[in-house]
């Protein structure tokens, strides 16, 4: 990919994380404030539709963000370029997209 397609990629990942991030948070703070326990929780987003987008989204959002700016981070501050770079980045994100899914559908899929 071109550095003009990676950082439009970042920008808009970044502008999808940021209203989650924020979401996401505040869901934690009124769950932990109503003394919600983690079986209450799950209770609650098991079959759900709108929680499996929700953090589905997330979860593709931070699979792209994340591998993209640890990029531009090694290849600012190493010596390391190139192919085998993309590539690791590549293997990363698709790690972090499957660990993702996974905890999304743990969340959401009833056992």
């Amino acid at each position: 990919m071109t550095p003009v397609v990676l950082y439009l990629a970042q920008r808009l990942t970044a502008l999808i994380l940021a209203p989650l991030v924020i979401a996401h948070l505040v869901l934690i703070l009124i769950a932990v404030e109503g003394g919600l326990t983690a079986a209450e929780i799950l209770a609650r987003t098991r079959g759900s539709v709108g929680w499996a987008l929700f953090y589905g989204l997330f979860v593709a959002a931070a699979a792209v963000h994340a591998p993209i700016g640890l990029r531009n981070v090694i290849h600012e501050h190493t010596r390391w370029t190139g192919r085998s770079l993309d590539w690791s980045m590549l293997a990363l994100a698709v790690l972090l997209a499957g660990l993702g899914a996974r905890a999304v559908l743990a969340v959401v899929v009833t056992p």
